[in-house]
């Protein structure tokens, strides 16, 4: 059995505070491969600022030579809002005997019932929440019922199940977010040390960022 990580999001634009977290849990988990996987048109925020053709190019750079870590195209190219539980669907039907990690920060677990279909992703899936040392969560109605029954005390604890648990993992967590660079871009800035330096040298030369005015 594999142990396979699953990283969503828009990555508009990838950055320092995406990769380290994925780091860390790639490596207290054991993970055979992390896959990183951009948004066409995700269901709960705005649309990304970059074309899909840019943020695929600023994850390539920001992956490569990374062992374990891989790009993972299935959901950039749709129109249709992508829902994660259809994309964990599809992953299990391509790895039915390996083990899928769903990775999410501490504010998309506590959004968890505001998913779609969200109780099946246990179904599919385990669930790692990044969190900074020492957080204290609350949670309350079903998600709070979802933790109690399902929490795993630690990584050890999940050898040799495929889905269902949920981990509460503390990591580095770095004050950055892609709406912090967006900004820094549109004002002139060097996002220099907030992203991976072959991240920075594409988003100085695509300019892609320059008249950014939505930066939340």
């Amino acid at each position: 059995m594999r142990k396979i990580g699953i990283f969503g999001g828009t990555f508009d634009p990838v950055h320092l505070g995406h990769l380290r977290p994925a780091l860390e849990i790639r490596d207290a988990l054991s993970l055979d491969e992390v896959r990183f996987i951009p948004a066409g048109c995700p269901p709960h925020r705005h649309a990304p600022v970059a074309p899909a053709r840019l943020r695929l190019a600023l994850l390539e750079a920001a992956l490569a030579g990374v062992d374990g870590f891989r790009l993972d195209e299935r959901e950039i190219g749709k129109t249709t809002p992508c829902y994660t539980v259809d994309t964990l669907a599809e992953l299990r039907r391509e790895f039915p005997r390996d083990a899928l990690y769903l990775m999410v920060g501490m504010d998309a677990f506590l959004g968890f019932p505001g998913w779609h279909d969200w109780q099946r992703v246990f179904e599919l899936a385990h669930v790692v929440v990044a969190h900074r040392p020492g957080w204290v969560m609350q949670v309350r109605g079903a998600l709070h019922e979802a933790l109690a029954a399902r929490r795993a005390e630690a990584p050890e604890s999940l050898a040799g199940t495929q889905d269902g648990r949920i981990l509460l993992q503390p990591v580095t967590q770095l004050e950055i977010s892609a709406s912090r660079v967006r900004a820094c871009l549109a004002g002139g800035g060097d996002p220099r040390y907030l992203v991976p330096e072959p991240v920075r040298e594409l988003l100085l030369e695509s300019n892609a960022y320059a008249n950014c005015k939505e930066t939340g």
